[in-house]
């Protein structure tokens, strides 16, 4: 599956990047399952808060689902240095390739 290091996602405008790469199958497909999870979790999590559930129990599973979200964002940073930083070198535009990195961290890290 073709897809751009950088894409826009809902309503945020990203940068476009010229190059695309290739996920590896697997890889997307532990991603996307992860994802998957969590979007179970955070259901269940909405289930506990509207049976009212003790909010101690309900703070747990947040504090569950940050630490997957963090595991998932691991991933997918392990694999756009691997990736995109690596083609970038390799295509000579690293300068912009790590200006497009230090904004998403910025935004990313609290």
């Amino acid at each position: 599956m073709n897809q751009s290091c950088h894409t826009s996602h809902g309503d945020h405008d990203h940068a476009a990047s010229s190059h695309t790469h290739v996920h590896d199958e697997e890889s997307l497909r532990r991603i996307v399952n992860r994802l998957s999870r969590i979007e179970g979790h955070i259901r269940g999590i909405k289930t506990m808060v509207q049976e009212s559930r003790p909010c101690p129990d309900v703070l747990v599973q947040i504090a569950a689902v940050r630490g997957a979200l963090n595991r998932v964002a691991r991933v997918i940073l392990d694999e756009h240095l691997t990736e995109c930083i690596g083609r970038a070198a390799d295509e000579g535009n690293m300068e912009a390739e790590i200006e497009q990195l230090k904004t998403a961290l910025d935004r990313f890290l609290p």
